[in-house]
């Protein structure tokens, strides 16, 4: 694999250090602008902007392959939900997978939430993880006319809590949404949305099953895989 950062004046520690600053922080570009300065490192808010275009989705390949090739994902039960979210004062729908543990595995972005929309995105995280024993959906008739065409019917379930795994994980995008002034394309909401939904997997260190020691241990052990991606 080449040096992707062979032609930058920049040392990669301090691209690592933006980009994860914007991306895993409800932070503007000019946020992190002004908390790198403090630190000594004088650049501009649209270097930061280019930073995370260019090296966000790089990280985000490395993150996955290596979280799919070690299977740190359950195929027990998924959790499937859709929010909406306004394009140039238009509506568009965010779908989003989460499995049992909250891992975030895939996020999708359409234009309708009918029964093609929840084809593709279901045969798009099935893609890349298998097949779920289970699906926990709420009761949009497009999730049952989908399943009915994948023949995993009988693997639905539906209730009135049992998606809250779901919708809570809706919460850091909406968090952003505000910081960021809303999204201006679906391909910036779909590219957006993908890098922080595996960035927030790396981070998630589930820190109510931990004792503050483990814990630690953890959050150092994840900010040293952060700092080789892309080595």
């Amino acid at each position: 694999m080449r040096n992707p950062f062979r032609y930058f004046k920049t040392s990669p520690e301090i691209i690592r250090l933006a980009v994860m600053m914007y991306i895993r922080f409800p932070l503007s570009l000019r946020n992190v602008e002004d908390l790198l300065h403090e630190r000594g490192i004088d650049i501009t808010h649209e270097t930061v902007r280019f930073w995370w275009n260019r090296f966000g989705p790089l990280f985000v390949k490395s993150i996955r392959r290596r979280r799919v090739r070690n299977t740190n994902y359950s195929n027990w039960t998924w959790h499937l939900d859709e929010v909406f979210v306004k394009i140039n004062g238009e509506l568009h729908y965010l779908w989003r997978a989460v499995d049992h543990e909250g891992e975030v595995l895939e996020a999708f972005v359409t234009k309708r939430r009918d029964r093609k929309a929840a084809l593709r995105f279901f045969r798009k995280a099935m893609k890349r993880y298998g097949r779920p024993e289970q699906v926990v959906t709420d009761k949009l008739s497009s999730y049952k006319a989908a399943m009915r065409d994948l023949g995993n019917v009988s693997r639905q379930q539906t209730g009135r809590w049992l998606n809250n795994r779901a919708e809570n994980s809706h919460q850091p995008l909406r968090r952003r949404e505000k910081i960021m002034t809303r999204f201006r394309s679906m391909r910036s909401l779909q590219k957006f949305a993908a890098v922080q939904s595996s960035v927030h997997n790396h981070f998630n260190l589930e820190r109510h099953f931990y004792r503050r020691e483990e814990f630690k241990e953890n959050r150092s052990a994840a900010l040293a895989e952060w700092r080789q991606l892309a080595a």
